[in-house]
Formats: C-alpha cells, structure tokens, sequence
C-alpha cells in the first residue's frame, strides 16, 4: 500500500449531498480536507428524485443554510418549480419543495468543492479505514493507496454492497451506472459494528416526447417562486410546470400479474424498504380497495426530455414495467428511457454514535447519511453538515456542535437516530417534533445563525445582513405595541368593514394584530409603515404576536427539561453498580449508551423513576467517588 504523501485534518468517504456539506463544513472552518469518491463527475447526482425540499425535509434545508451550508443555495441558483407546501396550515408545517434541473445542481455543486480552499478532490474507491491499534489513522483504496488523516467521515449512501434489482434479475451497484463499495462495511462488521441491510428504490424515467400532456392535469410553481436561502434575492432561473397523473384498475391488474417475479414479494430482496415511500407494487398489495394512486410527472431539467413519475418505484421487472406505465392515461405510448429498480445495500445502525455522529467504537470516526439508515437527500446533507463541523472541531480540540431538539430538527433527527437507532429507512416529519411551533422554516436564521457564523461558516457580509433584520423585528415589534388607534375616519371604516365595532380608540396595532381575521396585509390599508415594512420582518412579528401564548407554553416546557438535556453520562459509566435499576433498564442503558439524561429517558422502557435512580446516583458525591467520577 503507498501512503499518499499529504496528510490530512479529515477526509470524506462520498460526495453525495451529506460528503458534499461535509467537505464544505471542515474546509470552510480551516481544515485541509479531502473529498474521496469512486467517480467525480457523480458529485451530488439526484440519484432519486429531481427536487429539494418537501414537508419537514424543506425546514432541515433551511436550517442547513442558517448554519451556513450550501444546499439551498445550490437549489435556488439551479430550481425551476418552487411551491410553499400547506399554506393554508399554520407556520409550524409550511413548507418549501422545489423541482431542479438535475445536471444543474451536481454541476454547480461539483464547481462549488472545486473552488471552495483547503479542499481536495480525488476519486477513489475506499476499501476500509487505515487502524494503528485501536487509533484511526485514514482510509485505504482499491488502488493500492493510503490517504492519511486525523479524523474521517463516512457518507457512503447506498453504495456499501449494493446491489440492484430488476425482476430477479439483480446485480452489484451503487446506484444504476456506478459501482459499488465492497469491503468496507466488511471490515466495520469485524471493528463490532451492527451492520445492517435496507432496500430503497426509484421509478423509470421516461421520455417526455412520447407522453401528452394535454390529457394531464397541470401543476405550476407559485409566482413569485420563494427562494429556500436566506441570502438570495430572487429565484432567476426559468420556471416550468409539472403534472399529474393516475393509475387505473388496469394498472393495477398489471401490476399483481407480475407479483410472482417481484423480488420484493418473492423473498430475493433481504432489506427494509421505506415505510413512507412504498413501491407501487406494495401500494397496490396493501392498499387492494384504492382505485387510483396519483403520480407527479416531474421534468428533470431545462435541457432534457427524461421526466421522473414522481410515486411509481417498483422493483418489478422490465416486461411488467412498460405495459404497467403505458396503462396510465397519457402515457398510452410512453418509452422508458431508465427502468425502475430497487436497491438493497449495508446500513450500521446509528445508535453507535454520539450526539456530534462520532462513533463510539473508533474515535475521530464520523458517520453521516443512508449509512446511519436515513433516506432522502434533506436528512443527509443535514447529518453530513454536523459530521463535518464536529470533525473539524475535534481537529480544533474543541468541543462538539450537538443541537437540541428544542433548537433544531436537525437536533430532532440526530436525537432520534443515536437514542433509538433505526431497522428502517428514517425520514423526517414535522410530527417527530415536540416543538415544532418554535422550530419554523421561516425562523430558521433566527435560531442558528449566531451559531453558523461562531463556526466561521457564515461570512460576515451576511451576518451583518441578519443583525439588521433582527433590529427591524425588535423595532417593529415595539412599534405596533406604542401605536394606537385615533378612531380617525379611515380606521373607522377598516373596523367596520370587518366587523370589529368593539375595537375601542387607543387599541394598539398589537392588540389588533391578535385578531385571527387582521393580519399585516390588512393593517397596511391605513398604516403606512406596515405598508413598507420587509415581508420577512412582518411575518416574523406577525407570528410571534399571533402565536404568542403557544410559543410561551413551549419555551416553558423546554425550560422544564433542560437539566434532563444538560445532565451529562460518563461514556464509561457501569449501570451495574447503580442500585434500583431493574436488570431490563441497566441492559437498555448499557447498549444504547446515551450521552445525556434527556437521551436516556427517551429510551423504550426507561421509566421516569429508573431516569430519577441515575439522576440521585449522578449527584451522590460518594458513589462518584467509588466509580473514579470527576467531582
């Protein structure tokens, strides 16, 4: 093996969209950094479908861009349909999705890594970590050289022993057209890591020539489109419609005519599949009594005419696939240009990490993405985003970044995964949050600015952008709590016109702003000032006024737990020698290892009164003393 002759501050397995922040994270915060992939011109490919966003998944975009990431960034300069999902829902659950042009964003990513200083970008297959003892030392690759560095990230998505089904037909891959990962997750299994299998799949992508779209249902992006990052202006890209489409009892009957050549009915495929995000085939079998299923025909950018059916994965084979499609009204003559196929590949269950994703077998080891079980794009480049400002503060000697989950759903998903780990792929969704009405898309920058910008990860041209925008909310929300009604003519007649006769002279702008029916685009018709205010500072004092009793309820329930999240565990610590727990409690806490109190109390069938036993026995200064705990 030849030893590469530059050494590095971390190195990243995989430049899917967690090794892409990942990368971007330690080489912005000052660490030389190395990006590994098995192929270059792969960088942040859509290998699912051709958007960014979508309920829950759109607040994690947000917050990855507050914290100073790229991906909402990347879609804004590269979207062309933008929506804002359930705006008829309240704030906590609005949410932005946006198709892109799939070429588009790898490209710009891909010039992105290459511009960005103190990365280096190599293609390469990683065959397993380079061990001096127990100590980590870097990566080896099949091309016989050895990349050395103080800490590692693995973000191998789908690719460690993957392999791709088509009927029953299956064969090695990554994803269709690359290569997959072989050894590494070999070697993880014999470090004692829980290795696991899951399966994923996509549907064909057809070509948009032999489709009419005049038969489909329409779908146009909201104008003007809103931008997912808080540092674009406006979205410049040329914006295009999708459509909608369904299946028929036709479908259907195809569909369970070719069950007994699924390799997911017939036992071939090992892995769990998504629970959220079914196969058609598995929406048919358990759904027998639906007529229809609906499909977004979504394009895949300005340039090509492959559209994605956003809904129809299946893993059936090719003969099944192209009858099956072409039984949808509209798509009578569709060709396949790419079959549908399931992927399995090896997963390690993520309750061996600590909060900040270091593994707590190998130290200085980070794992982010579908290799700690998560599925979609959001959830990785949200853990690959943490992995690599953690990994960059251990080079630092500092203590990890671990967002809370009052603070983040980033903090939400990570709890979830390292506290409970997961035998499917994990998804996000706005109920997984306690504290939803806190953790906003629209306040995203609110919450985790201050912290991306400590990090070195937002600049301060940007950062001097949000201080304005938080002194214009502070301004403006003592504004309308000293500005009162006169009762002059045109206040009259707005009250009348919408019924408020019982509004006295002197009810500030607040107290009138309380009312479900006014909002601020109401108060402008007689204030000027709220006529000209920005529309981002009036959302945010328009919510905080609104919402106000709501959002006191749950700061204060967050207040309640703090000494739960804060009370730290020794990664040591022997539970056997922590009396009143029952034998099934001391076995739990011994497995999972949790890192804090809050963690451990989250764990199935760790009673309230087993987290109290641990809590007295972490306070005893005597059996401290007997366990060599630091007073």
């Amino acid at each position: 093996m030849h030893s590469y002759e530059t050494a590095y501050d971390v190195i990243v397995v995989g430049a899917g969209h967690a090794g892409c922040e990942a990368a971007l994270a330690a080489a912005r915060m000052g660490c030389s950094t190395l990006m590994l992939t098995i192929n270059l011109d792969a960088i942040a490919l859509m290998s699912c479908n051709p958007a960014i966003g979508g309920l829950a998944k759109g607040h994690l975009v947000k917050e990855i861009d507050a914290l100073g990431g790229e991906m909402a960034k990347n879609i804004d300069a590269t979207g062309i349909q933008f929506r804002v999902l359930n705006t008829r829902k309240g704030p906590a659950v609005r949410a932005s999705r946006a198709q892109a042009d799939k070429q588009l964003y790898r490209l710009r990513m891909k010039s992105v890594l290459e511009q960005q200083d103190n990365l280096f970008l190599k293609q390469g297959e990683v065959t397993g970590l380079y061990l001096e003892g127990n100590e980590l030392k870097g990566v080896d690759t099949r091309s016989g050289i050895r990349f050395k560095g103080r800490t590692v990230v693995l973000t191998t998505g789908t690719f460690m022993r993957g392999l791709i089904h088509i009927g029953l037909t299956n064969y090695p891959g990554g994803r269709a057209g690359d290569l997959p990962s072989v050894g590494l997750s070999d070697q993880l299994r014999t470090l004692g890591f829980e290795v696991g299998r899951l399966k994923t799949g996509t549907p064909a992508r057809l070509d948009g020539r032999t489709i009419d779209f005049t038969r489909l249902e329409v779908q146009h992006g909201d104008s003007p489109p809103a931008p997912f990052s808080f540092s674009t202006d406006r979205i410049t890209l040329r914006q295009v419609p999708c459509h909608i489409a369904y299946t028929n009892h036709r479908s259907h009957e195809i569909i369970r005519s070719g069950l007994d050549r699924s390799p997911l009915y017939s036992g071939i495929i090992e892995g769990v599949g998504p629970r959220y995000c079914p196969s058609i085939e598995d929406k048919v079998v358990r759904f027998p009594d639906k007529e229809r299923h609906q499909t977004f025909i979504e394009p895949e950018g300005l340039e090509t005419v492959e559209v994605y059916p956003s809904g129809l994965s299946t893993s059936l084979p090719i003969d099944i696939q192209i009858p099956f499609y072409r039984s949808i009204e509209g798509l009578e003559r569709v060709e396949i240009m790419r079959p549908a196929y399931a992927i399995e590949y090896d997963y390690v269950d993520p309750i061996q990490l600590h909060s900040s994703l270091e593994t707590k077998l190998i130290r200085n080891l980070y794992h982010a993405g579908q290799i700690n079980g998560t599925s979609g794009y959001e959830e990785a480049a949200g853990q690959g985003l943490m992995a690599g400002i953690n990994a960059a503060l251990r080079v630092r000697g500092k203590e990890p970044l671990v967002l809370g989950r009052s603070e983040a759903y980033i903090g939400v998903m990570i709890d979830d995964l390292v506290t409970l780990g997961t035998k499917e792929p994990y998804r996000m969704f706005t109920s997984r949050a306690e504290y939803r009405l806190l953790l906003r898309e629209d306040n995203a920058d609110l919450r985790l600015r201050e912290k991306g910008h400590a990090l070195g990860l937002v600049c301060e041209e940007l950062y001097r952008g949000f201080q304005f925008k938080q002194e214009m909310i502070l301004s403006e929300q003592k504004r309308i709590a000293t500005t009162r009604l006169s009762m002059s003519d045109q206040e009259v007649a707005f009250l009348e016109g919408h019924q408020l006769s019982d509004i006295q002279k002197g009810t500030s702008l607040e107290q009138l702003l309380r009312r479900p029916e006014i909002t601020y685009a109401d108060l402008a018709i007689f204030d000027d000032v709220s006529r000209e205010t920005r529309p981002d500072v009036l959302e945010q004092v328009e919510i905080q006024i609104k919402y106000q009793g709501y959002i006191e309820r749950q700061l204060e329930q967050i207040y309640r737990a703090r000494n739960l999240e804060d009370a730290r565990l020794p990664e040591d610590l022997d539970y056997s020698c922590i009396t009143g727990l029952t034998s099934e409690v001391r076995e739990k806490l011994t497995k999972f290892r949790p890192d804090t109190l809050g963690q451990a109390s989250r764990i199935p069938g760790i009673t309230p009164a087993a987290i109290s036993v641990v809590s007295i026995a972490l306070r005893s200064t005597a059996w401290k003393t007997k366990n060599g705990i630091e007073q």
